[in-house]
């Protein structure tokens, strides 16, 4: 649905959300919340990005209540996420790009409803958790918002029951593998890889597994897509000399000194990597000034350092462990089986334990460990779908 010319859509919010469709609100990413919009030609997933625009002010009962208006960003902030989709699209296990474009105006009843049934179901899951985004009923006519359009990724990781043991290695392994092909295409780090970031869909049934074989991988049936690279590095395969894509980090000093989350951490640990290039985590005092002096000058987030995927990769395991509601024999079992790897990807291990450098070389691991066969990362190949095109239409488009 792109226009010949190369300009933006620009839709209205009854055109995103019409009588006949369902719009829910599933997650909040940096910067962006999420729906899931469903209709007659389709699924797709919204990321919806407030643009500089008036916006009504907050009323007396929302200022009590404590509510923080997320940062609008400029159509330029967004620039480098849409080129970091657009070089994803092809790799098995990252989201599909459909279009981006901006929608402008009111809210429709329905987008509404579900913001405020998002906020009383995360109340209730985490009574002191913040309100970032702005209410729907505070939008006016000139409140615009980049929307990028998604393929239907599936349920977010943390809606997601993990039942039984092969779910593990499966969402640990499969994420290990797309961020090792992306670190090999596009020198890729996402950077920002929490729970609300991977979703789980299923696609096939569970396979039985030989108790003999010390294969792990492939059992459970389900897929895993990585979403949102607003916080992500990476460089245009085409152009290996062109300058890298990144967000710089240093305009949010918020993310580091946060605690209001456990990825929070994650965030410290790659900034005091890159300050200090080892495994000595400055504590949240120790991030209040930008762009400070590291090993090699001022810190720079455009530097590659491919060690912040195994960082997301070690949270992402701790969060499977503690999270697993299946039988407490097969998470004992899982963590004595991954006791090595898990010793190599600690972020806390003592100085003189070697760590994964990338996942990469934690894929090879995998390999060499026979968890996974040379066969099945080829059979990864076949998660890619072709291109889809946005299922939003302007009335006059629809007529």
């Amino acid at each position: 649905m792109d226009r010949q010319d190369g300009s933006l859509r620009i839709l209205k919010w009854d055109d995103v959300c019409p009588p006949k469709s369902k719009v829910v609100k599933i997650a909040e990413a940096s910067f962006a919340e999420v729906y899931r919009i469903s209709n007659e030609h389709g699924v797709s997933i919204i990321k919806v990005i407030r643009l500089a625009s008036p916006i009504k002010a907050q009323t007396s009962t929302q200022v009590k209540n404590g509510l923080v208006d997320e940062e609008p960003r400029s159509a330029m902030d967004v620039q480098g996420e849409l080129l970091i989709s657009d070089w994803l699209a092809d790799i098995p296990g990252f989201v599909m790009y459909k279009e981006h474009y901006v929608v402008k105006g009111k809210a429709t009843k329905r987008l509404l409803d579900t913001h405020q049934a998002f906020h009383r179901r995360i109340k209730r899951q985490d009574p002191g958790r913040v309100q970032f985004y702005p209410s729907p009923s505070r939008y006016l006519n000139d409140t615009k918002f980049l929307v990028i359009e998604l393929g239907d990724a599936g349920t977010a990781l943390e809606d997601w029951a993990l039942t039984d043991v092969y779910q593990l290695w499966d969402i640990f392994l499969l994420e290990a593998i797309a961020l090792a092909r992306a670190e090999d295409a596009i020198l890729f780090e996402h950077r920002d890889l929490h729970e609300g970031n991977v979703c789980i869909k299923r696609t096939r049934r569970p396979k039985s597994r030989d108790n003999d074989s010390n294969t792990w991988f492939g059992y459970s049936g389900l897929e895993i897509t990585i979403l949102d690279y607003g916080l992500s590095r990476a460089q245009d395969p085409a152009q290996p000399a062109a300058l890298p894509v990144a967000y710089n980090l240093e305009n949010d000093l918020s993310l580091f000194t946060s605690t209001h989350a456990p990825q929070c951490e994650v965030y410290r640990q790659m900034r005091s990597f890159l300050l200090r290039g080892d495994r000595e985590w400055i504590p949240p005092e120790g991030h209040t000034r930008p762009n400070p002096q590291g090993p090699k000058g001022t810190i720079s987030w455009t530097s590659y350092m491919p060690y912040t995927n195994i960082l997301w990769l070690a949270y992402l395991y701790r969060y499977l462990c503690h999270h697993f509601a299946g039988a407490s024999t097969q998470l004992e079992q899982f963590k004595s089986q991954t006791s090595e790897l898990w010793a190599h990807l600690d972020p806390c291990a003592e100085e003189g334990v070697k760590c994964f450098t990338s996942a990469s070389e934690l894929v090879l691991f995998a390999l060499d460990a026979d968890w996974i066969q040379w066969d099945q990362l080829a059979g990864v190949d076949d998660s890619i779908t072709e291109r889809e095109d946005s299922i939003v239409m302007s009335r006059e488009e629809s007529a």
